[in-house]
């Protein structure tokens, strides 16, 4: 059986743990064992909705009070996996690529003494051995690993498997789980929230993202890129050199340390195209990119290319797009 790890906000999957049900859809399609998902927080139970379009059979909502009525612990909540993945003999556990995928995957597998392996990006298994392609060193590095162990645990990475949608939809069957959690498995938890005061849309969730490097010239000349960005619906982002000019936040940054992005169409202004800003950059759907070089590395690597200075080649578009709108 394959078990995946699912996080959720109130109810809701979010989008790397439906990406990891992807990866797990896969890996029961090829050892022909049936999908299910496990859940904790209060909103859990009501996840089976939004889970059987992916072809959870049945879904798994852990219930204890601390995990419900208290913050985060991951301990508590890798224990929690741990016992449920030993209770249906799962021969896989997976999920998403977030922290907390991480995190709780990680303090599963101490518990279970069980191999694990993260940032995967192709898992094929052939009689309880696991083949693996994982993403190293924020993706400027692919690894091909061999994991022997029961069950194995690993997690998907961000943005390398679609979200989709399996061929038939199931009604998932809801059960409960209660884990017996000592007092020291809480003994690091969660005890706030700080909301970010960045406004807009998020750079992994965006559809449209504008992004600026040091060809961008001056913080100032971010306004064009932010009209363009306006236009049509998406958000700023920027290269590492942009922002260690202090031209931009590190919340914008794009790359290897910076923010990985998905969108349908990156339109990278002024950026030479680094390996480590296409790290970050390379699950785009389309690149545009606007260099005055032709040699410039991401010239090379985008979908469509604009030879001419940002400075002419912005405006013109933001004129384009307004007299459309």
């Amino acid at each position: 059986m394959i078990l995946s790890f699912v996080e959720h906000e109130s109810g809701v999957p979010d989008e790397l743990s439906l990406e990891s049900l992807t990866m797990a859809r896969e890996i029961a399609t090829g050892t022909g064992e049936p999908l299910e998902a496990a859940v904790l927080g209060a909103e859990g139970g009501a996840l089976a909705d939004e889970l059987g379009p992916y072809g959870v059979e049945e879904v798994h909502h852990v219930v204890h009070d601390r995990l419900d009525g208290e913050g985060y612990a991951p301990q508590a909540w890798g224990e929690s996996i741990a016992q449920l993945a030993a209770d249906l003999d799962a021969g896989t556990v997976t999920g998403p690529s977030t922290d907390r995928g991480h995190e709780v995957l990680a303090h599963a597998g101490a518990t279970l003494d069980a191999p694990m392996a993260t940032n995967c990006t192709a898992v094929d298994v052939d009689n309880g051995a696991y083949e693996l392609e994982r993403n190293r060193w924020g993706g400027s590095l692919i690894e091909h690993a061999r994991l022997e162990g029961e069950p194995t645990l690993v997690t998907a990475a961000e943005h390398e498997y679609p979200v989709e949608e399996a061929d038939a939809a199931v009604e998932p069957a809801v059960s409960e789980f209660s884990p017996s959690l000592p007092d020291t498995a809480f003994a690091v938890q969660l005890d706030r929230v700080e909301t970010s005061d960045e406004e807009g849309i998020a750079l992994g969730e965006a559809r449209v993202v504008v992004g600026g490097g040091r060809g961008v010239g001056n913080p100032d000349d971010y306004d064009q890129l932010e009209t363009l960005a306006d236009l049509l619906d998406g958000t700023v982002g920027a290269s590492r050199a942009a922002v260690n000019e202090g031209w931009r936040p590190h919340d914008d940054q794009i790359g290897q340390t910076g923010a990985k992005i998905s969108p349908d169409i990156y339109i990278a202004c002024g950026i030479s195209g680094a390996i480590q800003h296409m790290v970050g950059c390379k699950g785009a759907e389309n690149i545009l990119a606007i260099n005055t070089d032709p040699e410039a590395a991401i010239i090379q690597k985008a979908d469509y290319a604009v030879i001419g200075d940002l400075h002419d080649v912005v405006p013109a578009l933001n004129e384009e797009l307004e007299e459309r709108s």
